[in-house]
């Protein structure tokens, strides 16, 4: 018996046959076993032939290469904590933020202490005191809501610059 509204008339049986082989040449996109070792993602897809990381496309279970350094990507970050917030930066957002109370994350800008040091002085109206921290008024929120725009979570940002730099280290 044909499917209803089917493009293609295809009983339920065949509907099935091509699907499955449409997930041997595409993949299945699914939870990996395990955060990804190489940008920590959790998605993936899965092939007949094994795991691969949906981000970065490392190969689960392939060795990875211990003697090269994970790329370095310097951000600046604007975290809030507490109605105020900070810019800061760092290389590793992930152990610097462990270290610092916050109450979110709002955004990763790429950049180093160059970039960082503009910011300070484009928001030094509203820097407190001598810190890195800063109150909260429009136009730091606008700035903060560019930065963000289009991505929901700051740390499949950064995530997605890391497989970057590894796909371009080869």
């Amino acid at each position: 018996m044909p499917s209803i509204g089917a493009p293609v008339p295809l009983c339920a049986g065949h509907v099935d046959a091509v699907s499955e082989w449409i997930e041997t040449e595409t993949g299945r996109t699914d939870l990996l076993p395990a955060p990804c070792r190489v940008c920590g993602s959790r998605l993936g897809a899965r092939y007949p032939s094994g795991w691969v990381c949906a981000v970065c496309e490392w190969r689960v279970g392939e060795v990875l290469d211990g003697e090269l350094p994970p790329p370095r990507i310097d951000v600046v970050y604007y975290i809030r904590f507490d109605g105020r917030i900070k810019i800061g930066t760092t290389a590793n957002p992930r152990q610097r933020l462990q270290r610092l109370w916050h109450d979110d994350v709002l955004a990763f800008e790429r950049g180093d202490r160059l970039v960082e040091r503009r910011r300070h002085e484009q928001f030094a109206a509203l820097r407190q005191g001598r810190s890195e921290w800063f109150s909260p008024a429009p136009p730091l929120d606008r700035h903060i809501a560019g930065i963000a725009a289009g991505v929901d979570d700051p740390w499949a940002r950064y995530t997605r610059w890391v497989s970057e730099a590894l796909a371009l280290r080869g």
